[in-house]
């Protein structure tokens, strides 16, 4: 039997108007902006915080803990890379201390034109910045929100945990699977209808 390898996912060129945005303070920090990883089209569309780092400290393309989570979760569940897009509320990663909520708002409309220009089928929002930004003003996390159906912009999303919080409490990969698998089986559904 194989072991399990994580694989890097083809990035995404961030548009211009993404590539030199100057609307928040991480504009200073970043060294790149990501635009989002793996298949720009297919159905599910996650929303994970921040793209994290995919260099190690000497410069080597490597897969964090972050992605290696979400891979061993996602064949768990049965699902595909190739049926997947991963983006970020935040388009770059942050190196140092920044103003998250500012950085948070700066950035969303980044995220509301990408999600609009792919029109996914269904969206997996990962870790509670995620629920409660999707989700404003309203007591919005990841225990009450996961394992059922929502709505955003009229679009089926589910949620889960981050997969750092699963990386650190192996308790909670059970749930981050289920959840996967509700979306894996809502796929295979509209593939079939």
């Amino acid at each position: 039997m194989q072991a399990f390898r994580p694989v890097i996912l083809p990035e995404e060129a961030a548009p211009p108007h993404a590539a030199q945005c100057e609307r928040c303070e991480l504009a200073k920090q970043r060294h790149r902006v990501v635009w989002g990883e793996g298949n720009p089209d297919a159905p599910v569309f996650i929303v994970l915080d921040n793209p994290g780092s995919r260099e190690d400290r000497e410069g080597n393309p490597f897969v964090c803990g972050t992605r290696e989570t979400l891979q061993i979760g996602m064949k768990e569940a049965g699902l595909d890379n190739g049926l997947v897009y991963v983006s970020y509320l935040l388009k770059c990663r942050p190196v140092r201390a920044y103003n998250k909520p500012a950085a948070r708002e700066a950035c969303f409309p980044h995220l509301q034109f990408q999600f609009a220009e792919k029109k996914p089928q269904v969206l997996f929002g990962l870790g509670n910045v995620v629920v409660e930004t999707l989700f404003p003003g309203l007591e919005a996390d990841v225990k009450s929100y996961r394992g059922k159906w929502h709505d955003v912009q009229g679009v089926p999303a589910a949620f889960s945990y981050h997969p750092l919080a699963v990386r650190r409490r192996p308790v909670l990969m059970k749930y981050f699977i289920q959840d996967l698998q509700l979306v894996a089986d809502k796929v295979n559904r509209m593939a079939v209808e």
